[in-house]
C-alpha cells in the first residue's frame, strides 16, 4: 500500500500549498436594505432598485475568456426582513426573438437564453444555491455541492417574473430567507451571475471564470457585501401534507383493481439558519418523473439518480461519498421493495468548517416476501480543510428488525445487518486547477461473508488547454454495501486519461482536440479481466454544435456467465475471452434552431468474433415557448454465431412537453422497448397553484407489443400544500 500512501500525501500537499486569497475577491456588489416595497413584476421602477448598487461589465466566458462581454447585463440586489430580491436586465445585442425550449422548470442550460445566479452563503466556495430563469420565465433552482455540481431535483419556495421588451428581457425574483441556509452574522457571501445569449452564442459572467470551467464554479465567485448581517430567518417551520387517491390494476395476474387512499406529511424545521431537520410520515413519491427506459447491454447494474425531494437537500453529504461505481449509500435502495413508514434527516452547517448529516428511515414488513421491517441509519461528518478541500467520514447501517434468517436454502433469507464505515478526502484547490479524491471503506455483515475493504483515489488537473486524470480503485471480493451502489466486486482498476484542446482563431470553429484514455481491470489474483482503450477527437463550433469521432479497443475475460444480448438467450460461460475494435461518431446540432437533431453511431466487433452496430437519433421541434416535441430512436443489431445468430432491437419513443404557463405542465412520453418486449406510456400533469404547492395527475400504462395486451395500468391524483407555520 506504499503507492496509495504517497498518492494521498501528494494530493494533501497540493491542497495546503494552494491556500490564499479568494480569486475574485475584488469583484464586490454592495447590498443594502430596501428603501421601498418591492413588487415582483419584472419592472425596474421602485426607488429601492434605483438606489441599489449595479453589477455590470460582465466578462465573456465562451467563446473566449479574454475580453468583456458584448451582451450587456445589469444586476441589482436588495432585501427586507423576510426576502432577498434580485433584478437582472438582460439587453439584446442582436435583433430577433429569444431562444427557449419551453416553460419547463429546470430547463436544459445550453438550449435556452437564460440568466442564472449562484450563491455561496457561507463563502466556503464549495456549497450553495442556484436560482434563475430562461427568457420566457421558466424557473431554475438547484442545490450546489463540491464546488460546481448542481442538483436540479431540489425544489423550494420562491417567486419570479420575467418581462420581455423589444431591446431586453428582465428577470425579477423574491427568495425568502427561510428558503436559504446561511450563517447568522456573516456579511460576505460568495456570488456570481451568469448569462447565456444563444443569438450571439456568448456565455458571460460578472466575476470572470476561465472557459475550461462551468460558470457555476464557486471558486470564482465574487462577493455580495451586506450593509448589515442578513436578518435571521426567525421561526422556520414548514408543513407539507399530501392527500392521494389512485387505482392500479395488474392485468397479467388477473387480479382486481387496487385502490389507493393515502395521506402523509413532510416537515422542514430550521433548527438554525444553516441546520435543517426534515421529517416524513408515510411518504409517497408517485409524482416523481419515471425513469425513461434504456437499452442495456452492460454486464452490471445501471445507475439511475435520486429524484425524491426528501433525500435531496444536502444530499451530497450522503450520496456523493465514493465514486460512480463505488457508493456506500444510494438512497434509491430505500423504499424500493418495502414502504417507508417514517423518516428523519438532520443536515447542514454547524459552522463555516463543519457540516453534519444524519438520517434514520424505517420501512415496513412485506409478509408475502417474508421481508422483515428494516431500519436504515446514515451518519456523515465533514470538515473543510485547506482552500476548498474537505475530509468526510460516513457510517451506514441497515438493520432487520426482530428477524432471524430461516434455515434451509429453499427459503428467502435477508441479512440481519450490513454496515459500512468510510473516510474520504476531497481535494479542490483555490483556483480549481487540481481536484481529486482519496477514500477507504470497510463493510461488515453478521456471518463475515460481507466483510470487505475498498480503496480508491483520483487526481485531476485542468488548465486552459490541457486536462489529465489518474484514477485507481480496489474493491475486495467480500465488500458488501446493501444500501449502496457497487455493481462490481473483486477487482483492481487503473484509469489514466488526458485531453488537449486547441482554440483556433476562426470565425466558425471554437475548439477542437483529442482525448485518449485506457482502463484496466484485474481480479484480486492479479489476472487482467477487462481493458477499454479509446481515442476521441472533438470539434465544437461557435454555434454550439458539436461533432466527435472515436475509435476504441475492448478486451473482456468473463468472470461469470453472461448473455451478450441481455434478452434471455444462451449465456457465455465464465472464462470466455473476447476482444474487438470499434469506432463511432456523435453529433449535436446548434440549439438556436427550432428544429434540432443529434445522432451517434457505433460499428465494430463483439463477443464470439461477432459484430455490433448501433445508431441513436433524436429529433426535436419546438413551438416556443409552449410545446417541445422530441423523437428518440436507438437501434442495435448484434450478429453472432449460433445459438445467438442475429439479434436486433429498437428503443423508440416520442416525448411531448406542453407548458401552458410556467406553473402548468403536461409531460408525456411513450417508449417501445423491443429488448424487454414492452410499450410504456407515462403522462404527468402538474399545476403549481402556489409556490411549492402542487396538484399532480399521473397516468402510467405498460403493454405487451405482440400480441398487444395490457400488462398493468395506474392512475394517481395527488395534492400537496406547502404551509409555513
Amino acid at each position: 500500500m506504499k503507492c496509495p500512501s504517497l498518492f494521498i500525501a501528494f494530493v494533501i500537499g497540493i491542497s495546503f500549498t494552494a491556500l490564499g486569497q479568494k480569486i475574485n475577491d475584488t469583484y464586490r456588489l454592495d447590498i443594502q436594505k430596501a428603501s421601498s416595497e418591492i413588487l415582483v413584476d419584472g419592472i425596474l421602477d421602485e426607488r429601492a432598485w434605483l438606489e441599489a448598487d449595479v453589477a455590470a461589465d460582465f466578462f465573456m466566458i465562451t467563446p473566449m475568456d479574454t475580453s468583456f462581454s458584448q451582451v450587456r447585463t445589469e444586476v441589482r440586489m436588495t432585501y427586507d426582513d423576510e426576502n432577498l430580491y434580485i433584478i437582472a436586465v438582460n439587453h439584446h445585442a442582436m435583433e430577433g426573438d429569444y431562444i427557449v425550449q419551453s416553460l419547463r422548470r429546470d430547463f436544459s442550460f445550453g438550449q435556452n437564453d437564460n440568466f442564472i445566479f449562484f450563491m455561496d452563503p457561507f463563502d466556503d466556495q464549495t456549497n450553495g444555491f442556484s436560482f434563475g430563469a430562461n427568457a420566457a420565465g421558466a424557473q431554475w433552482d438547484g442545490l450546489m455541492s463540491n464546488g460546481n455540481q448542481m442538483d436540479l431535483s431540489w425544489d423550494n419556495k420562491w417567486t419570479s417574473k420575467v418581462r420581455n421588451y423589444e431591446d431586453k428581457w428582465v428577470f425579477e425574483a423574491s427568495i425568502p430567507f427561510k428558503t436559504l441556509r446561511y450563517k447568522p452574522g456573516i456579511t460576505e457571501w460568495g456570488i456570481n451571475f451568469s448569462r447565456l445569449d444563444l443569438k450571439t452564442t456568448e456565455k458571460s459572467g460578472w466575476a470572470p471564470v476561465p472557459r475550461q470551467f462551468p460558470s457555476s464554479t464557486l471558486a470564482y465567485t465574487g462577493v455580495l457585501a451586506w450593509d448589515n448581517p442578513p436578518p435571521k430567518a426567525g421561526t422556520n417551520i414548514s408543513i407539507i401534507p399530501y392527500v392521494l387517491g389512485g387505482a392500479t390494476k395488474d392485468f397479467e395476474s388477473e387480479g382486481g383493481t387496487i385502490y389507493k387512499r393515502e395521506i402523509g406529511m413532510d416537515a422542514k424545521i430550521g433548527l438554525t439558519s444553516s441546520l435543517n431537520l426534515d421529517l416524513t410520515i408515510n411518504p409517497d413519491f408517485s409524482q416523481v418523473e419515471v425513469d425513461e427506459q434504456v437499452t442495456n447491454l452492460d454486464r452490471f447494474e445501471l445507475f439511475f439518480p435520486e429524484r425524491r425531494q426528501f433525500f435531496l437537500e444536502n444530499g451530497d453529504l450522503f450520496g456523493n461519498f465514493g465514486y460512480s461505481r463505488i457508493r456506500p449509500f444510494f438512497s434509491r435502495r430505500i423504499g424500493l421493495n418495502a414502504p417507508i413508514q417514517f423518516g428523519a434527516r438532520l443536515s447542514g452547517k454547524l459552522n463555516k468548517d463543519w457540516r453534519i448529516g444524519a438520517m434514520n428511515i424505517q420501512t415496513g414488513e412485506v409478509e408475502e416476501e417474508l421481508r422483515p421491517a428494516e431500519n436504515f441509519t446514515v451518519m456523515s461528518l465533514q470538515r473543510q480543510v485547506g482552500a476548498r478541500s474537505n475530509i468526510t467520514g460516513i457510517f451506514v447501517n441497515k438493520q432487520s428488525i426482530n428477524y432471524t434468517p430461516p434455515e434451509g436454502d429453499s427459503l428467502q433469507a435477508f441479512t440481519q445487518f450490513n454496515r459500512n464505515l468510510g473516510l474520504e478526502y476531497n481535494l479542490a484547490t483555490s483556483n480549481n486547477l487540481w481536484t481529486g479524491k482519496a477514500m477507504v471503506l470497510k463493510s461488515w455483515s453478521p456471518d463475515g461473508s460481507g466483510n470487505g475493504f475498498v480503496h480508491a483515489a483520483n487526481l485531476n488537473y485542468r488548465s486552459g488547454n490541457l486536462e489529465w486524470e489518474w484514477s485507481h480503485e480496489y474493491v475486495s471480493d467480500n465488500y458488501t454495501a446493501e444500501v449502496g451502489f457497487v455493481p462490481r466486486r473483486g477487482y483492481y482498476r487503473i484509469n489514466p486519461e488526458t485531453q488537449y484542446t486547441f482554440f483556433p482563431k476562426s470565425e466558425k470553429l471554437l475548439s477542437h482536440g483529442p482525448s485518449v484514455g485506457t482502463s484496466f481491470f484485474f481480479n484480486t489474483k492479479g489476472v487482467q479481466t477487462d481493458n477499454t482503450t479509446f481515442l476521441f477527437y472533438n470539434f465544437r463550433w461557435r454555434s454550439q454544435s458539436r461533432f466527435t469521432i472515436w475509435g476504441g479497443y475492448d478486451y473482456v475475460l468473463l468472470q461469470r456467465p453472461f448473455d451478450p444480448t441481455n434478452s434471455g438467450k444462451e449465456q457465455l460461460p465464465a472464462g470466455t475471452e473476447a476482444s474487438w475494435f470499434a469506432w463511432g461518431t456523435e453529433y449535436n446540432s446548434k440549439p438556436q434552431s427550432l428544429f434540432t437533431y443529434s445522432f451517434s453511431t457505433r460499428s465494430g466487433g463483439y463477443y464470439e468474433d461477432g459484430s455490433r452496430y448501433n445508431i441513436q437519433t433524436e429529433l426535436g421541434y419546438r413551438f416556443q415557448p409552449y410545446v417541445a416535441i422530441a423523437m428518440s430512436t436507438n437501434y442495435n443489431r448484434i450478429v453472432m454465431p449460433e445459438p445467438w445468430n442475429t439479434t436486433s432491437f429498437w428503443l423508440v419513443g416520442p416525448r411531448i412537453d406542453v407548458t401552458m404557463t410556467n406553473t402548468l405542465f403536461l409531460t408525456t412520453f411513450i417508449q417501445y422497448n423491443e429488448q424487454i418486449d414492452n410499450i410504456n406510456l407515462n403522462a404527468r400533469f402538474q399545476w403549481r397553484f402556489k409556490p411549492a404547492s402542487d396538484l399532480f395527475i399521473v397516468y402510467t400504462d405498460n403493454n405487451l407489443p405482440q400480441p398487444f395486451g395490457v400488462k398493468n395500468r395506474s392512475l394517481v391524483l395527488k395534492f400537496t400544500y406547502w404551509w409555513n407555520v
